[in-house]
């Protein structure tokens, strides 16, 4: 969101999650994960509960860096708790830096309120206009989405963020998919994520799944979710892998790009396809359990009829959100 109201320039370090924009990726990293690489969802969501069950962070904040850095502010979050650094423990640490910083935490339930974030973190870093015009703008573009779907009939939606265990898309992500026209028929608006199983899943009759791996890009999402497709196959639904790490997982205005690609995952004759459409989704089965030609993007696939600052942003988590 930093580098969406132009401060580039002015964020002096970012965590280890942060990829967008590019220039992110030159900047320090103040944070690492205590989950090691290459472990598998179970693993993961094993690993995860193994710490927190102890009470051990997931997350470690480079205080030194931070000190040698000496920020103004600090942008944070406490949606998740495996998301990110604990709040509390950024706090602590702010309070013993020698340049006392501001520390905002971002913490939204749903698409209204990580809008409302826009303005209250521009005013913060000394840049309200473009706060304005990034909130006005990310408005205009869901009032369109919202427009071309209108009277278009809504498919159920299964928006699942992990599939081992199935964790449902809680949060913001039933209202994207309201937004975008589809009927999110195992998730509630600004609920927390939570677990479900496959017999649930079946129950409410998906015509589309889509697979929002939290942290995870379309790349990743695809090959996980291959491997679960005889289980997905026995739905009967569309099943479509997304880059969640870009478009569902982190609240910012690039969950508006999201809504705009749901809405053409949902309604690819209403809505136009997004630019880079292989590289945000993967269309893993067919309406009826077959593969979807090459297993990539179509364009025309329908569902089934029926300032110093540093920035702490929400990263990508290496689990979900719980």
């Amino acid at each position: 969101m930093l580098f969406a109201l132009g401060l580039g320039d002015s964020i002096v370090a970012v965590t280890h999650e942060c990829d967008y924009p590019a220039e992110a990726a030159g900047k320090p990293h103040l944070t690492r994960s205590f989950i090691p690489d290459g472990l598998g969802p179970a693993e993961i969501d094993a690993a995860v509960r193994e710490r927190t069950g102890r009470g051990e962070a997931l997350y470690e904040l480079d205080e030194g860096v931070l000190r040698e850095l000496e920020p103004d502010l600090i942008v944070t979050q406490a949606v998740c708790e495996v998301c990110a650094v604990s709040f509390d423990d950024v706090r602590a640490v702010a309070e013993r830096l020698p340049s006392r910083p501001q520390v905002i935490s971002l913490d939204p339930s749903t698409i209204g309120e990580v809008l409302a974030d826009v303005p209250r973190l521009a005013e913060a870093a000394a840049v309200p206009e473009a706060g304005a015009r990034l909130t006005a703008e990310a408005a205009a573009r869901l009032d369109r989405v919202v427009a071309a779907v209108e009277s278009a009939s809504r498919p159920r939606v299964a928006a699942l963020e992990w599939l081992d265990p199935v964790f449902v898309g809680g949060h913001w992500v039933p209202q994207m998919v309201d937004l975008a026209g589809g009927e999110d028929v195992l998730g509630m608006p600004g609920d927390r994520s939570r677990t479900a199983s496959w017999d649930e899943v079946t129950a409410v009759r998906p015509e589309v799944v889509v697979a929002m791996q939290c942290g995870y890009d379309a790349d990743r999402a695809e090959k996980e979710t291959q491997a679960y497709s005889d289980t997905l196959a026995s739905l009967g639904a569309r099943v479509v892998a997304v880059d969640a790490a870009a478009y569902f997982s982190r609240p910012g205005p690039r969950l508006v790009e999201g809504v705009e690609l749901l809405a053409h995952i949902l309604h690819p004759e209403r809505t136009p396809a997004p630019l880079d459409l292989e590289r945000k989704a993967r269309f893993v089965l067919g309406p009826w359990g077959e593969s979807a030609p090459s297993g990539r993007s179509s364009s025309t696939a329908r569902p089934s009829s029926a300032s110093t600052h540093s920035s702490t942003t929400s990263p990508s988590p290496t689990g979900k959100a719980p």
